[in-house]
């Protein structure tokens, strides 16, 4: 099989890669990261411009129609600048919740603008007791005066602070852990009822916990089948976990990097540290890590955007348990191999440490994820 990218996908990549190179810099994330968006606006816009907000979106929406290819070759660069625009979180899932889940109407209110950037979407689906397992709701809607009321809240709902829409996950039947009696709702940030908290996480972007007292919405805001999300759900997590293996590769990459330059330059004893047989295979070591979580984004991004099956299920599980366990092994080793210097916020190398925990821990970490390969495994 060839796993070259083919003309189009070369200049995708290489687009954001110059992007990323020539207004992303480490000294201009720190003051991205100290904002109010917690990012950078103008950067977003750039991205708009450059069409690259409307990749995974049809062509009537202005996009590319691209798929998981294409996904990975704008997530890696991504990942290569630490950038903190919340392009996961409004362009692959939430847009893909919206395409797969929304009527007509819905799609005509938010898709266009998503693809086209004027419109930022923040997905509420996890909850302090949930732990990885989406299924786990307690919020509730009810039924009331026409439309729905929600009561619950929702946790690290990375960029709701500045989303125009945010789509939250709330029980309308069924007992708490149960896949049935899940429902989706579009919500408007300025929906009253809902109360924030917002809180910087360890990697520097910016997230918050949504709070929703007594919120009434319409029947309208209600997308797809009422008590049938949890499918949708699970499918479009399946794809943004994709996008995810494919950031940390670019992530992984610049870690490498970095490492590498450190052990040719830092000096002990009249010679550079990385003529120490034992920081080499320490360095080697972690090359091998980079390929194989290279190897599982590329499977992950293979079968992003085929149909819902066991064998999907199975994939995505197994290459989030790789890209979680390679990008901790990464982290740890690079820390070890520059000493104090890696852990210090001025230092860039820390920051792309962070970003790989986080990661690991968004959407489910290595451990859940092997626990789910087995019981898929298991269940075939």
């Amino acid at each position: 099989m060839d796993f070259r990218l083919n003309e189009e996908q070369q200049m995708l990549q290489d687009t954001v890669a110059r992007l990323v190179r020539g207004e992303y810099s480490f000294e201009k994330r720190l003051e991205f990261s100290e904002t109010d968006a917690g990012f950078s606006v103008d950067f977003w816009k750039q991205l708009s411009e450059l069409g690259l907000t409307a990749v995974p979106f049809s062509e009537e929406l202005g996009g590319f129609g691209g798929g998981g290819v294409e996904v990975q070759s704008v997530m890696t660069e991504l990942g290569r600048g630490l950038c903190l625009e919340p392009y996961l979180q409004s362009v692959i899932l939430g847009g893909g919740l919206i395409g797969q889940a929304g009527n007509d109407s819905q799609k005509e209110t938010w898709l266009g603008g998503i693809a086209s950037g004027e419109v930022q979407a923040a997905v509420a689906l996890q909850e302090p007791q949930s732990f990885y397992d989406l299924n786990n709701v307690e919020t509730r809607a009810e039924k009331k005066d026409g439309g729905y009321q929600l009561n619950g809240r929702k946790a690290v709902v990375i960029g709701g602070h500045c989303a125009d829409v945010i789509l939250v996950s709330a029980r309308t039947s069924g007992d708490v852990r149960d896949a049935g009696g899940i429902s989706l709702f579009a919500l408007k940030a300025d929906t009253a009822g809902i109360e924030r908290r917002v809180y910087p996480t360890i990697d520097g972007s910016k997230g918050c916990d949504l709070t929703l007292n007594n919120v009434q919405v319409s029947a309208d805001a209600l997308m797809g089948e009422e008590g049938k999300a949890a499918e949708v759900i699970e499918y479009q997590a399946g794809r943004a976990i994709a996008a995810l293996c494919a950031e940390a590769v670019g992530v992984m990459e610049v870690a490498n990097e970095l490492t590498l330059d450190y052990l040719k330059q830092r000096k002990q004893f009249g010679v550079p540290i990385g003529k120490f047989q034992v920081l080499q295979h320490r360095m080697v070591d972690m090359m091998s890590e980079l390929e194989q979580a290279r190897s599982m984004a590329t499977l992950a991004a293979s079968v992003a955007d085929e149909e819902q099956s066991g064998e999907r299920r199975r994939v995505l599980a197994a290459a989030k348990n790789v890209i979680g366990r390679s990008g901790q092994f990464i982290s740890e080793q690079g820390i070890q191999s520059h000493g104090g210097i890696g852990m210090t916020w001025e230092y860039n190398f820390a920051h792309y440490a962070k970003r790989l925990i986080m990661i690991n821990h968004q959407l489910g970490d290595d451990d859940f994820h092997l626990e789910r390969y087995a019981s898929l495994l298991q269940a075939s």
